[in-house]
Formats: C-alpha cells, sequence, structure tokens
C-alpha cells in the first residue's frame, strides 16, 4: 500500500532528529482513510526546533516530493513542553507555514490517535475539555465557515464544499453529543440535518465511489443551506 511505502519513508527521513512521537489523527487514526482521497495527518514530537532542524525537516519533506501521496502528507512539529494551541511549524501543501493544533486535533489524538513512533499522545498533550471542545467548535462554526460564506469563489471548490458540509455535520454532532464522528458518519446524517441531497452524494462519489457530472448550481445549494444551518446552530450553543 503506497501510504504504508509513504509513512515508512517519512519516518526513515525523520529518524536523525531523533523524534520523541509520531501520531496519525483525522481519517488515517479514526478508520475512515481513503488512498488517494484522504490526506495524511501527523503529529510529530521534536527534542527541539532550532533553524538548523527546521532547515532539516525541509530537506527531508524535499526529498519526499516525488513519492506517490506525498502532497497529501501534512505533519505538524511540536517540542515536548510546548503549548498545542500556539502557532507550530507544519508542512502541508508541499510548504513550511504555521498553525496550531485545535482542540478537536487533540480530543482526536487522546481519543484514538494512532501512534507511529514513541511515546502516546497522553504523555505529551493536555487533555481537551468538554467545555474548551465545545468552546472551539461554536468559534470554527461562527469565526471561520460562516464568513467563507461570503466568499462566493471558494465554493466552486471541491475542498470547500466538501469541508463545508462535513465539518457542520460533525459539529452538529460533537455539540449535542460531545462525541466526534467521521466523514463518512457525517455524510450519512447530513440529509437528515436539511443538507441539500444532490450535494451529498456528489460528495460521497468523490469520497468513496466514481465522481460524477458537477451538480449544477452546487456553490448556490451549499452555501443556501449552510448560512442559516451554521446560524441556527450557534445561536443555540454560543
Amino acid at each position: 500500500m503506497q501510504t504504508e511505502v509513504l509513512l515508512d519513508r517519512f519516518l526513515t527521513g525523520l529518524a536523525p532528529l531523533d523524534p520523541v512521537a509520531v501520531w496519525a489523527h483525522g481519517s488515517l487514526a479514526g478508520g475512515d482513510y481513503q488512498e488517494g482521497r484522504s490526506d495524511l495527518d501527523l503529529i510529530a514530537v521534536l527534542p527541539s526546533l532550532t533553524p538548523r532542524t527546521v532547515w532539516r525537516l525541509a530537506k527531508a519533506h524535499a526529498r519526499l516530493r516525488a513519492e506517490p501521496l506525498s502532497g497529501q502528507l501534512h505533519c505538524t512539529y511540536l517540542t515536548p513542553s510546548a503549548d498545542p494551541g500556539r502557532r507550530h511549524l507544519t508542512w502541508a501543501h508541499e510548504e513550511l507555514f504555521k498553525r496550531s493544533v485545535t482542540q478537536v486535533t487533540s480530543r482526536e489524538l487522546h481519543s484514538f490517535g494512532r501512534v507511529l513512533l514513541g511515546k502516546p499522545p497522553a504523555d505529551l498533550l493536555p487533555p481537551v475539555s468538554d467545555r474548551e471542545l465545545t468552546d472551539f467548535v461554536v468559534r470554527d462554526q461562527r469565526d471561520f465557515w460562516r464568513p467563507a460564506l461570503d466568499n462566493a469563489p471558494l465554493w466552486t471548490r471541491d475542498v470547500w464544499v466538501d469541508g463545508g458540509l462535513l465539518t457542520f455535520a460533525r459539529a452538529s454532532v460533537t455539540l449535542r453529543e460531545g462525541r466526534l464522528i467521521s466523514k463518512r458518519e457525517a455524510l450519512e446524517l447530513l440529509p437528515g440535518l436539511g443538507a441539500p441531497v444532490e450535494v451529498v452524494e456528489d460528495i460521497r462519489r468523490r469520497r468513496y465511489g466514481e465522481p460524477g457530472p458537477a451538480v449544477e448550481d452546487r456553490a448556490a445549494l451549499t452555501r443556501g443551506y449552510l448560512g442559516p444551518a451554521i446560524d441556527e446552530l450557534v445561536a443555540a450553543y454560543d
């Protein structure tokens, strides 16, 4: 399987930096991974992140560029004493930048994180309380996804349609039941939440089957649904 080959080569390239731990989260850890379609979401904990370490990481990722699936490998780098909520060095979309480890990611790691190397998440990451998780999910819907609906060109792209609808369904369950669900579960729930069925089926085909013709007015349908749906969800928990 190409995924395992890439992970082996990634870990081999990381070995000279003496990683304390490497974990997978997201679909790869949660049992909903689709090779070639899902991202490889990783967290690596290194003893330190000096300028030389950053340079070596950039070189290690550059050496993987020609490998199948390398464009889908995303990894955030922490140190053992780091606050996950701060912005941390991250390789994603084939470049280095900084982003935080969200409360959802931390809860995933504690709940079902896959240990690829070293210590488990519970030894290095602080737990996430239910309140912290709820607050983050509400903020994400209110401050990120809701304003994004005003940028119409974004919603012509698969990544925004899929992300917007699936994240909304997952947020709804997390807020209502306090648990995290997979993208497959989110797809099953979306029609019952009032999402446009033709758009949901379009996502299902692209993720689990053979993509078909693009749904007419997909962007308008998605934006027309998510706007009031997010407003209602946020009003109930904000």
